[in-house]
């Protein structure tokens, strides 16, 4: 991705994340991404290209924050996922899935459904590798998913369950 691509894809990740998908104007957009119209065009030439942009671009970002570095330890490594996934929802959003709401304003979007799908696989397999589990990793991608879901209700209560609930999940109990 090219240095433009990637400031557009960040401003326009900002603006739907700030607005949601159905508010912001193109102007508004074209704002967000710092460029001209001329420029935000050339690199995506309709609302949807700009939402896809979007949305790839916070992909990289979530799966850079929530996966790097984690420690060895299976336990510690779910621990770590799950405040990490906390962190992001405190700052980044409070309010769900970024990933679902473009679905939810385009529910006939295949490539939008097509990106969830990915991105939640994603997530999935790379939380069960870290914590020693299978390649499948449902379970944790329900704790993940839980976790986003309930934050705007309970917040950090529902990163202290989650955590108890991955405990029980790698066998740990409540240790």
């Amino acid at each position: 991705m090219s240095d433009m691509m990637i400031r557009i894809s960040a401003g326009l990740e900002r603006a739907f994340a700030a607005r949601g998908f159905a508010e912001p104007s193109v102007e508004e957009l074209r704002d967000a991404a710092g460029v001209s119209l001329r420029t935000l065009y050339k690199y995506t030439p309709s609302r949807s290209q700009m939402v896809l942009a979007a949305l790839e671009h916070r992909h990289q970002r979530y799966l850079e924050r929530v996966f790097t570095d984690l420690p060895q330890d299976a336990g510690d490594a779910l621990d770590a996922i799950l405040l990490r996934v906390g962190q992001w929802m405190e700052t980044e959003t409070s309010h769900g899935c970024l990933f679902h709401a473009a679905v939810a304003a385009d529910p006939a979007s295949l490539p939008l459904r097509d990106l969830l799908q990915g991105h939640k696989a994603e997530v999935s397999k790379r939380a069960a590798v870290a914590c020693g589990l299978s390649e499948d990793g449902t379970e944790l991608l329900v704790l993940i998913e839980g976790l986003t879901q309930v934050w705007s209700l309970q917040g950090k209560y529902a990163l202290i369950a989650a955590q108890r609930l991955g405990r029980g999940l790698l066998g740990r109990g409540d240790t």
